[in-house]
């Protein structure tokens, strides 16, 4: 009796350092993936992956402006030294020009420049990347490592307290409620189709 006392008192113990350990470790990726995870919710939103920047100018060109006097002007307003990446007429009264950053889609018939460019959002960019997985590569083992950590924090979760406040206690409805939740939404939502 005393020995099965200790048994299961050492078994505790050390799920419970385990437990902490891994925890601690998996505190990092929880928070890139809990975050980026919030920006992916919401991309109908915004767009967590770049900031969009979208402006309307004038310049003094007509029908009859050949590319390159267009190009030239665009450089001179915009004081540009890079060359263009693309050029081309959109139509017979659009000419569009990308650069590195930016791109300029001129309305020739009324004069006005519809300027468009994106800077990427440091973080969530990054943290996007990754939660889609797109590395691939190294990246899915870590990944798989980490939901390894995750499910083992779940269930070592479920014995490290005993009695009524452990999991046949009242922990047992906070689980059967964690399930609930995604069967229910599934159920009233009509679910994938």
């Amino acid at each position: 009796m005393v020995k099965s006392k200790k048994r299961s008192k050492s078994w505790r113990l050390i799920i419970r350092s385990l437990h902490r350990d891994i925890g601690y470790l998996a505190v990092g990726l929880t928070i890139i993936y809990a975050l980026s995870g919030i920006a992916i919710n919401h991309i109908d939103d915004w767009n967590a992956n770049f900031v969009v920047y979208e402006a309307t100018h004038t310049l003094d060109v007509s029908m009859e402006s050949t590319d390159e006097q267009i190009i030239a002007q665009l450089q001179q307003k915009f004081e540009i030294t890079e060359t263009p990446k693309d050029s081309y007429r959109a139509s017979p009264e659009q000419f569009d020009v990308e650069f590195n950053e930016r791109i300029f889609r001129v309305a020739l018939n009324e004069g006005m420049i519809y300027e468009e460019s994106e800077s990427p959002r440091f973080f969530f960019r990054v943290a996007n990347w990754l939660h889609y997985n797109r590395g691939k590569a190294a990246w899915t083992y870590i990944a798989d490592g980490y939901a390894i950590f995750l499910l083992f924090l779940a269930t070592s979760g479920l014995v490290m307290i005993k009695g009524k406040k452990g999991v046949w206690g009242r922990g047992i409805w906070f689980v059967l409620l964690g399930i609930a939740v995604p069967i229910l939404y599934v159920q009233f939502s009509g679910g994938p189709s």
